[in-house]
C-alpha cells in the first residue's frame, strides 16, 4: 500500500535554467536519511509542466537510480494528453518506478466521461500502480466522487491524491472506494483531519523542507499517538501555509535557498518571492526554528 509521507521532490535548476542532476542525487540522499516514505518526482512541486519530453524522463530516471530501492518512487506522468501520459507511464515502468501520480488534464475541461475514459486508457497501459490526482484549483476540472467510484472498479488504480480541499468530497470519496483504496492528502494543512476520517498520508510539499517531521506526524496517527500528531500538525500548520503565500513552487523553494539545499531558481512564467512574501516566509521559518 501507498501510504505515509510521499515528497513531491522540487526541481532544482542551475543558475543557468537547466536542471541540477547533481542536486536531485543530493535530495534524494536527504529524503531516505530524514525518513520520508516515498518519493515523487515531476509533480505541480517539480515544475513538470516546464520540463522538456527529455529532461521529464531523465529525472525520474535520475531519482530512480539514485533511490536504489531505498525508498520508492512515485512518478509524476500526467498530462493534458491521453496519449503523452501513456508514453510517460511506458518510460517510468521501464525505468523502474515503483507506482504513478496521473493528474486530471488541464486546460481541456474533459466531462467526467472524459476523465474516466483518459484514467482507463491509461490503467490499460501499465501494470503499475496508479495515483489518480485530483487539484481543479489547477487543472480548472473536478474529479467527482462518482468517477472516482467508478475508477476505482479498475485494479491498477489504487488511490487519489486529493487536492480540491473540499473535505465533504474527501470524506464521501473514502465512504465510496474499498478499503484499499488510498487518498492522500493534497495539502499540508489538511493532512491531520483528512487522516482523521481515513486517509493513508500525504503528497506533501513541506516535506521538500521538514520531512523528517511530516513522516512523524503520519506515523503517529497510525502509532495511535493522537496528542503527539496533533502537537506536530500545529508546529507544521503555519509553515505549511507559508508554502502557499505564492505559487507553489516558488515558497518552498526559496525555503531551501535559505536552508542553502538548493539555489533559488525557477523557470518562467514562475518568477522569484516577492521581497515582502519572502520576509514573511524567512520570520516564519526562524520562528520556528528550520532556519
Amino acid at each position: 500500500m501507498i501510504y505515509g509521507s510521499v515528497v513531491a521532490l522540487v526541481t532544482p535548476f542551475k543558475n543557468d535554467g537547466s536542471v541540477d542532476y547533481k542536486k536531485i542525487k543530493e535530495l534524494v540522499e536527504f529524503h531516505i536519511e530524514k525518513g520520508s516514505d516515498w518519493i515523487l518526482p515531476c509533480g505541480t512541486t517539480g515544475e513538470s509542466a516546464t520540463l522538456s519530453h527529455e529532461e521529464h524522463k531523465n529525472i525520474i530516471k535520475t531519482v530512480v537510480d539514485a533511490s536504489a530501492g531505498r525508498i520508492p518512487v512515485i512518478a509524476g506522468c500526467g498530462s493534458n494528453n491521453t496519449k503523452e501520459s501513456i508514453e510517460l507511464i511506458c518510460f517510468a515502468t521501464q525505468a523502474g518506478a515503483e507506482a504513478c501520480l496521473v493528474i486530471t488534464p488541464y486546460y481541456n475541461k474533459p466531462t467526467q466521461e472524459g476523465l474516466y475514459q483518459h484514467f482507463k486508457a491509461i490503467s490499460d497501459s501499465t501494470h503499475l500502480p496508479i495515483i489518480l490526482y485530483n487539484v481543479p484549483g489547477r487543472t480548472g476540472v473536478n474529479l467527482e466522487p462518482a468517477t472516482i467510484e467508478k475508477l476505482n472498479k479498475i485494479g491498477n488504480i489504487v488511490g487519489v491524491k486529493e487536492a480540491s480541499g473540499n473535505m465533504q468530497q474527501i470524506e464521501e470519496i473514502i465512504l465510496r472506494t474499498r478499503d484499499d483504496f488510498v487518498v492522500l492528502s493534497g495539502d499540508d494543512a489538511l493532512t491531520l483531519p483528512i487522516l482523521a476520517v481515513g486517509g493513508k498520508g500525504v503528497v506533501s510539499v513541506t516535506a521538500n523542507i521538514l520531512p523528517s517531521k511530516v513522516a512523524q506526524l503520519v506515523d503517529s496517527f497510525f502509532d495511535d499517538k493522537w496528542e503527539q500528531a496533533l502537537l506536530i500538525h500545529e508546529y507544521l500548520f503555519d509553515i505549511s501555509k507559508a508554502m502557499f503565500l505564492e505559487t507553489n513552487p516558488i515558497p518552498v523553494k526559496t525555503a531551501m535557498s535559505m536552508m542553502e539545499l538548493i539555489e533559488d531558481n525557477l523557470r518562467l512564467p514562475l518568477v522569484k518571492m516577492s521581497q515582502s512574501n519572502k520576509e514573511r516566509l524567512e520570520k516564519i521559518l526562524k520562528e520556528k526554528g528550520v532556519i
